[in-house]
């Protein structure tokens, strides 16, 4: 009798601890099917400024790029550009080409040039820490994009602000659409780079909701430089695919470019585009992504950022800077890209562009026709 309650008190353990499991899992999936739902809705009105310092005159900015082949730091770049001329100002771009050589250079460059502001396009605040200490020394005010891991004004660097989509809302984003699209049975692949504090925080925050999902597998996070997508992405897919199969049915990226690179490999295998691994990016909807998202063509997802209009969000920021004035704080709203919204918000036209108003808005703060 004994023993045969022993066996039904390790039984009905048994049972609660399958059923905590059960509804753990349940509540992760349901999780991330809400939050998918919310972020795929078309973009909400306006919630960003609506006032500030009128137009500075005459000024001159230069756009320090990390890598122009990138799509989203080519996408602010012309944001930039449009924004510019709208305030009259004079803007310059120089290209990193991808290399930390490269951007010293191009910050030395910049610097040289004595503008009154400099916008750091997707280049690591904390890598160039003392080219940007010597634009603050020559009283150059600056401006990141996607320079540190959070958005808004740095604690230990002389960076007005820092202009991103939340990085940690654009990887829940990603990483919730993994696990309510697999049903919680993913089998996932994370590609980072180390060399980006922003990326490494991306990376981070997607493996955490992975991990979060008991039914999902993590199979591996690579670290693999950005800018050497184009040579390794291949090769590194082909490796992946021989180590595990039919098992990796889900890739998450820090942004588009490495699924740039994994489309022929794939092919090379076999893999349906439109099957498996899907393959879903944390940014930042390039023109080619939306292009394969649009075709099924190896790509199921990304979470766009708003290019443009961050664009204009950098100079309104440069000229709070130059006015003397607070940054604006604000910070663009999340967005999800999916086959199914694909050609809405702009992505008909291959970009992310909200139809909030926004350059009217600004032009309007800084009083400018």
């Amino acid at each position: 009798m004994k023993m045969e309650l022993t066996t039904v008190v390790a039984a009905m353990l048994a049972a609660g601890t399958v059923l905590g499991g059960q509804i753990a899992r349940a509540d992760a999936i349901d999780d991330a099917r809400a939050y998918v739902e919310a972020a795929t809705k078309p973009n909400p009105p306006w919630n960003g400024p609506t006032t500030g310092p009128a137009a500075e005159s005459g000024k001159t900015i230069v756009y320090v790029a990390a890598d122009l082949r990138n799509g989203g730091i080519l996408g602010v770049s012309e944001g930039v550009e449009e924004a510019a001329a709208a305030i009259n100002w004079t803007v310059r771009v120089i290209d990193g080409q991808g290399s930390v050589s490269g951007r010293s250079a191009a910050l030395q460059q910049a610097i040289a040039l004595e503008p009154d502001g400099l916008v750091l396009g997707g280049i690591d605040a904390n890598e160039q820490a003392e080219a940007i200490k010597q634009a603050d020394a020559a009283g150059i005010k600056v401006i990141g994009w996607h320079a540190t891991a959070s958005a808004g004004p740095s604690d230990t660097l002389p960076i007005f602000t820092n202009i991103t989509t939340d990085p940690l809302e654009v990887s829940r984003a990603a990483a919730s659409l993994v696990v309510a699209d697999s049903e919680g049975k993913a089998g996932v692949v994370i590609f980072t780079d180390s060399v980006y504090e922003i990326a490494v925080a991306k990376s981070d925050a997607m493996a955490d909701i992975i991990r979060a999902c008991s039914s999902c597998t993590l199979l591996t996070t690579e670290d693999t430089p950005l800018a050497e997508a184009s040579t390794r992405m291949s090769p590194l897919t082909n490796a992946l695919l021989q180590r595990f199969g039919d098992e990796w049915t889900y890739s998450l990226t820090i942004n588009d470019l490495p699924i740039d690179f994994m489309a022929a490999p794939l092919q090379s295998a076999g893999k349906d585009p439109a099957g498996f691994p899907r393959n879903v990016s944390a940014g930042d909807g390039s023109q080619a992504a939306f292009q394969r998202i649009q075709t099924n063509y190896y790509q199921y997802g990304t979470v766009a950022e708003p290019l443009s209009m961050h664009g204009w969000q950098v100079v309104d920021e440069m000229n709070r800077a130059l006015a003397g004035a607070e940054d604006s704080g604000f910070i663009a709203p999340v967005h999800l890209f999916v086959p199914d919204n694909v050609m809405q918000d702009g992505g008909a036209k291959f970009v992310y562009d909200p139809d909030n108003g926004y350059r009217d808005i600004y032009r309007g703060i800084w009083g400018v026709k």
